[in-house]
């Protein structure tokens, strides 16, 4: 089974996945109207979706969730997986560090902050074409712009109001560059600045105890022969794990507890839902898409798709010191995308805010810390700039100072509630910005979190999910 094949059969099985296939159980309700809360913060008109089934994990899944414990994978012999995806802060990190620190001595900066593992069983390809709403669609690029954000406004109430313009879609990574788990666990694994281990380093892991005679009988004759086809099982292992097991797509949280009718909003995470989807105020649910879908899956809050928000230049990362270095997200996933995708450089992918009420670090770069200050940025980046950018030396505002000029066409400035201009008032006042935060925390999931496996044998056969 060649590696092509592989990443076509794991990006089936994810499509499967996504339509309600055998990973998922329950039937859905018949089409219903989304209701708002009633006063009391109950839901009028309750529904039913599908949920990840439990089921004891596959021999590969098994061999992949040992994977993602083993620091010795690593060439600090000091990191793995779970270094940065802990489970016990819902697969992000548990420091509040803007990047991470790894490499050989781990003292080497990340360069981006980094993402969660969680809710990304339904990611499509990456793609650049109209947004026609699936999840399972054929990657493809047609008829991208030569500048400037084509793309159309977008409302909480209307979410397809851009679907007849082109837009970036879909990936692994803030940038989409990978398609598959199995190659997003190679990423971090071989990446100088992070994991910092070497295809030699693995394949030597690999060829001991609890790994090789559990990855060989997955692996076959050229596993034993071919070094590369057998890391490449052991990525895909690690793909396995994060599929199938559910404590990376719970759906546990206090908000897909009152879609079904069994929870109800207090008085300020009702009124931070209302704020959430009201298209004049926050329209977090534009981009961040809150309903069950016509297939009857929960809501994963966010559309796939990419934005340029103009984050502030986050000078604790070392490498923006240069002022020649840009991080431009999208158009630097592949070799001459400034030039070939320069319509889209700026962007970074739309993170589900599930469990965000737990993270430590915001935006691509990690620059904010807490959902106030998250908020704020949306509320009045224009309006009050001096709070987010620095002053240049003749005293004015160097606005979003880590968007080089020719890219600024590409910013967000049509979407409420970055549609306001100088003079007029914000959005979203304080209270109403703290009324958004406190529904953010009903996205949290409230299952237990997996636990480190054993490393021995015996631990390959285990059955717990």
């Amino acid at each position: 089974m060649n590696m092509l094949w592989r990443t076509r059969l794991l990006l089936a099985v994810l499509a499967v996945t996504a339509m309600g296939g055998s990973c998922y159980a329950q039937s859905p309700a018949p089409g219903q109207d989304v209701c708002d809360p009633a006063p009391d913060g109950h839901n009028p008109c309750p529904q039913t979706f599908h949920r990840p089934r439990e089921a004891p994990l596959s021999q590969m899944a098994q061999v992949g969730r040992m994977l993602f414990y083993d620091e010795a994978l690593s060439g600090s012999e000091k990191l793995s997986c779970a270094s940065c995806h802990d489970p016990a802060n819902h697969y992000g990190p548990a420091s509040g560090a803007s990047v991470f620190t790894g490499g050989t001595d781990l003292h080497r900066q990340g360069r981006r902050a980094i993402p969660t593992m969680t809710y990304l069983e339904r990611m499509p390809p990456f793609s650049i074409g109209p947004d026609l709403g699936n999840d399972d669609v054929a990657p493809r690029v047609i008829g991208v712009p030569s500048t400037g954000n084509q793309r159309g406004s977008k409302s909480a109430t209307d979410t397809a109001s851009s679907a007849a313009h082109i837009v970036p879609q879909g990936g692994l990574f803030w940038d989409g560059r990978v398609d598959t788990f199995q190659q997003q666990a190679g990423g971090p694994l071989f990446d100088p600045d992070e994991m910092a281990s070497t295809p030699e380093r693995v394949t030597a892991r690999l060829n001991t105890a609890p790994y090789r005679a559990a990855l060989l009988a997955l692996a076959g004759t050229r596993g034993e022969k071919d070094p590369s086809f057998l890391r490449e099982e052991a990525l895909f292992a690690i793909g396995r794990y994060e599929l199938e097991d559910r404590h990376f797509h719970e759906y546990s949280s206090k908000f897909d507890a009152w879609l079904e009718g069994k929870a109800t909003l207090s008085p300020i995470e009702r009124e931070g839902y209302l704020l959430f989807n009201d298209p004049q105020k926050g329209n977090c649910a534009a981009c961040h898409l809150d309903h069950i879908t016509r297939d009857g899956l929960p809501p994963l809050f966010t559309d796939h798709q990419y934005e340029a928000l103009g984050a502030p230049r986050n000078m604790t990362i070392n490498r923006n010191s240069a002022p020649g270095y840009h991080d431009l997200g999208v158009c630097d996933s592949q070799p001459d995308g400034r030039k070939a995708f320069a319509a889209y450089c700026g962007m970074f992918v739309t993170p589900t805010l599930r469990n965000i009420a737990t993270r430590h670090v915001f935006f691509h770069n990690g620059v904010f810390h807490t959902l106030k200050e998250v908020l704020d940025f949306y509320a009045v980046r224009d309006l009050q700039p001096e709070k987010f950018y620095p002053r240049a030396p003749d005293g004015k505002i160097s606005a979003y100072n880590d968007l080089p000029d020719p890219y600024r066409a590409n910013l967000d400035t049509m979407d409420a509630p970055f549609d306001r201009k100088p003079g007029e008032k914000p959005a979203l006042t304080d209270a109403e910005q703290l009324a958004i935060i406190a529904f953010l925390g009903t996205l949290t999931d409230t299952d237990a979190p997996a636990s480190a496996p054993v490393m021995d044998q015996g631990s390959l056969s285990s059955s717990r999910p």
